[in-house]
């Protein structure tokens, strides 16, 4: 072959790939750009989903909203940072007590004299999520000293504390029957069905509407803020810690002040979940947050995947809306609520156990990680085509050739 031709298919062979080099970047760029477009239409979805659906389906979601928020606390500590507890239900009833104390007006409940500040809801709401994170600050010293089972049971121990609390400090909390929860409010404007009357594109927006709005303002704030914290130094240095505590110390971390740390913030997104509940239940009651509460958090995460913000994101909503679907479809659905057929709430609980189990033996990266499974089949190659992505195959340029030289020390 002479010169000029190797030349020449040197240049066409280099043109080529310079062709599909720009053309993986141009596909690389449009798949950055449409993320952030898809993100935005989704937002877009939700804040018009108002103006289209029932209440029925804007309260089951305001309660999902609030089981988000709870969720994604519960999986910076259990999941980042490795610490098990099963408490969190005791810092829920924190942030709903303050909330009702704090905001409801003093009166009488039968034989029980009521006890409230009547400070402004968003007064409330503070108070509840300041005063949740302290309780959390208050027993990190003994979460910092223990580990796995036996933090849990530590922290188990303050699920009874709470419950027998709540049923016996009835100035607060209204005892055994419990106490309503007051609307919230922001700057004049109620979140209730009236005061003031309100309609959008003839649309009613009563208390439903609203409370849409305003748990999925909160619960965005807590998943933007949650993305930030793992993607910082503290993120970081909270992973190494649940990987090794030992090479964390030898890096530079300091444990114990970590693990103080992510359990007060994990604490005060339970307290504002806690606010949140008594919003879209209208009251409190000490049997709302027993230890089922604590288990059905864990769930979430587990489900969802534990450190993943995404996977909390998505356990919350399963285990949340769940049994509120069930009870409202329980006619259609075979086995449930039909004459001998199991309840609402039990079928709902045997569909968890179920997924739990699966999800261990199957996918222990959750629901997140099967998302990331089928998505990442997929990828788009420079023609603009989606394909399968090919198994993994040793590159072509890495094979040795017959003009290579032999290793050093080979006989061949």
């Amino acid at each position: 072959m002479s010169e000029s031709t190797m030349t020449a298919a040197q240049g066409a062979h280099r043109s080529g790939v310079d062709a599909e080099s720009s053309a993986g970047g141009g596909g690389s760029r449009l798949r950055s750009l449409l993320r952030p477009l898809l993100l935005v239409a989704f937002l877009l979805v939700l804040l018009a989903l108002p103006l289209y659906v029932e209440e029925f389906w804007l309260r089951t979601g305001f309660a999902a909203f609030g089981a988000i928020v709870g969720a994604i606390g519960l999986n910076l500590l259990v999941g980042t940072s490795g610490q098990l507890s099963l408490a969190h239900a005791f810092f829920l009833a924190v942030g709903a007590v303050s909330y009702v104390y704090v905001s409801g007006e003093p009166g009488g409940l039968g034989v029980a004299e009521l006890g409230g500040l009547g400070l402004p809801p968003i007064i409330g709401m503070i108070v509840g999520v300041l005063l949740a994170g302290l309780a959390g600050l208050i027993f990190s010293p003994l979460a910092a000293r223990l580990r796995g089972i036996y933090l849990g049971v530590a922290s188990l121990a303050l699920v009874f504390i709470g419950i027998h609390v709540l049923n016996s400090w009835t100035e607060v909390t209204g005892g055994f029957n419990g106490r309503a929860a007051p609307s919230f409010s922001l700057f004049g404007f109620t979140f209730a069905n009236r005061d003031p009357e309100l309609f959008v594109l003839g649309v009613p927006f009563r208390e439903a509407e609203r409370l849409w709005y305003l748990g999925l303002v909160l619960a965005l704030a807590a998943y933007l803020f949650a993305r930030n914290l793992l993607r910082s130094r503290p993120g970081r240095a909270l992973q190494t810690q649940r990987d090794s505590e030992v090479a964390a110390s030898v890096m530079g971390v300091n444990v114990q002040g970590y693990k103080a740390r992510i359990f007060l913030v994990s604490s005060m997104y339970a307290g504002l979940a806690g606010v949140m509940y008594a919003l879209s239940i209208g009251s409190i009651a000490p049997e709302s947050f027993g230890l089922e509460l604590s288990i059905l958090y864990l769930a979430m995460i587990v489900l969802g995947g534990l450190g993943s913000v995404n996977g909390a994101v998505l356990g919350a909503i399963f285990v949340s809306a769940l049994p509120l679907i069930f009870q409202r479809y329980a006619d259609l659905i075979p086995f449930v609520g039909r004459g001998e057929g199991l309840a609402a709430g039990e079928a709902a609980r045997f569909l968890f156990g179920l997924a739990i189990v699966l999800v261990i033996l199957f996918e222990p990266a959750g629901l997140a990680g099967l998302a990331n499974r089928i998505f990442g089949r997929f990828r788009r190659r420079p023609g603009g085509r989606l394909t399968e992505r090919p198994p993994d195959t040793p590159s072509r340029s890495s094979e040795p050739t017959p003009s290579d030289p032999p290793a050093q020390g080979s006989t061949t």
